[in-house]
């Protein structure tokens, strides 16, 4: 009987995002459940996006919540290595395998020829997508040019008409025309492949049987569909789950909700209830209960029990289900919560590095160092009123350092400077006059400790959250106002 195997793979681009745990647990509890094993990969072939940082940090945060995983870029495995900037080969090897059979072939088109057309398509009412201006180029023309050396692409054969159809664990099957799918990039100019090649290659090399994965790649199953035919290989059986909702219906995004998982780790959730909260979006229990754990989930596992209704991510329902997790605990574990939350050795002595030339007294601790372990800070749009700068100012300034603080990358205290003073410095405004919102945005005050070092120790997941709040005290940007903004940024850009 073949072992079960399913597969997270997120991308190392940016915070661990509550989607990418609510799937993995989803695939780990399949896993479990039927006696198999549940594999992590790190999908990083996007290298101008991809660092080391994000990569660290979704392991981190998968660990917290105790989505621990039997094969991966940590751990090994039979099928390593298990981040696909490592496996390089081994794709260039199968897609060239494709162009020899004809089901792939080289494309040279410019980006600017691109552009044109999905321009036209578009004005014309019609779904972008390549249409196939290389795919009959002479052999002998394609290899002159490859000789040469021209920039290329290598793109997969689609159908010309009919319709694909394939079968889903949840949804049944599936029908979607080939007119609406794209000739797909399987090879990027610089060699590395993109995702939909990858994937398949890497499914089918490391066994997986299950692919449990987010809704929005039903259109995209086609095309892995093919590739599987094209190679030879047997399909994993396909699940796609329904996406988190906002509240609004729209699909769940860090502009609008905070979505990374160390998020609700620094805000002082339970990492057991943040998994049984993700269980009960669209799953249930047999008998209905809303408080479970991991293992009773696994025990009860079963995919009919998935709602295809949108989940809704409501925090307030995610604060009743912590709050009922941490009545139940006994004083001394909850003890044990704290001390792993912020109370730790490490984080403890750096705050009190901070508040040490500040305080008379051990109690004057309470005042000075209240704001590192706090969720929210109180503050209301009079708390931002400047003497030096206007409401507008203050305003850009705080979604300034948003956007900073969303990039990603290093986030440190010399970081954390060098976008101060380059965004003090194309404002033409004083660095003390600069750094003013900051202090009432991260602290709640203008009394403080160095609000760079501040940033550094409560780190970008907190730091957005209170930017966001701050701005929702003095008004959030207006589109028109984002667009003005962002097209400033683009051309004061900040230097490496």
């Amino acid at each position: 009987m073949q072992t079960v195997r399913t597969r997270i793979a997120p991308s190392p681009t940016g915070d661990p995002h509550v989607g990418t745990a609510y799937i993995a647990l989803f695939n780990l509890c399949f896993a479990r459940q039927h006696g198999g094993k549940f594999i992590l990969r790190i999908e990083d072939t996007d290298q101008q996006r991809s660092t080391p940082e994000s990569e660290t940090q979704i392991l981190e945060a998968l660990r917290w919540l105790g989505l621990d995983w039997d094969e991966g870029p940590d751990v090994g495995g039979p099928f390593a290595p298990y981040r696909q900037s490592e496996r390089s080969a081994i794709y260039l090897q199968h897609v060239h395998e494709l162009v020899h059979q004809g089901h792939a072939f080289h494309c040279f088109c410019k980006a600017d020829r691109l552009d044109a057309l999905r321009k036209e398509q578009m004005s014309q009412g019609q779904n972008p997508g390549y249409d196939g201006h290389c795919l009959h180029l002479p052999q002998d023309e394609v290899a002159d040019r490859l000789a040469s050396g021209e920039p290329n692409v290598i793109r997969m054969r689609i159908p010309e008409e009919g319709i694909c159809s394939f079968d889903d664990l949840l949804r049944g099957r599936i029908e979607i025309p080939w007119s609406q799918v794209d000739m797909q990039v399987l090879l990027k100019a610089d060699g590395l492949p993109t995702y939909h090649l990858a994937n398949v290659i890497d499914d089918h090399l490391m066994q997986i049987t299950h692919v449990l994965r987010g809704e929005e790649w039903i259109s995209s199953a086609p095309k892995h569909q093919l590739l599987y035919q094209y190679f030879g290989w047997q399909m994993p059986a396909l699940c796609h789950m329904p996406l988190l909702r906002n509240p609004d219906k729209s699909k769940l995004s860090k502009r609008k909700h905070p979505t990374s998982i160390l998020h609700y780790r620094s805000m002082g959730y339970l990492p057991a209830a943040v998994l049984n909260y993700l269980g009960r979006m669209g799953w249930s229990m047999p008998d209905e209960q809303e408080k479970f754990t991991l293992q009773e989930m696994i025990e009860h596992f079963e995919l009919g029990r998935v709602s295809l209704g949108g989940p809704i991510f409501d925090v307030e329902k995610l604060d009743w289900l912590n709050a009922s997790w941490i009545k139940a605990m006994s004083p001394e574990e909850l003890m044990q919560a704290f001390m792993a939350w912020q109370f730790t050795p490490d984080f403890v002595t750096k705050v009190i590095a901070q508040i040490q030339p500040r305080i008379h007294r051990l109690s004057d601790a309470v005042d000075w160092a209240g704001f590192y372990f706090r969720g929210a800070v109180p503050v209301t749009a009079e708390s931002f009123t400047h003497k030096k700068l206007s409401m507008e100012q203050v305003r850009k300034i705080l979604q300034l350092m948003l956007w900073a603080a969303e990039q990603g990358g290093a986030w440190n205290h010399d970081s954390i400077q060098k976008v101060c003073m380059h965004w003090a410095g194309a404002l033409e405004i004083k660095l003390r006059d600069f750094m003013a919102p900051l202090f009432i945005a991260i602290a709640g005050s203008a009394s403080s400790t160095p609000v760079m070092e501040s940033m550094a120790l409560l780190g970008p997941d907190m730091v957005r959250f209170r930017l966001r709040q701050a701005l929702q005290q003095v008004g959030l940007p207006s589109k028109e106002e984002q667009a003005a903004w962002s097209a400033w940024v683009s051309e004061h850009p900040l230097t490496a």
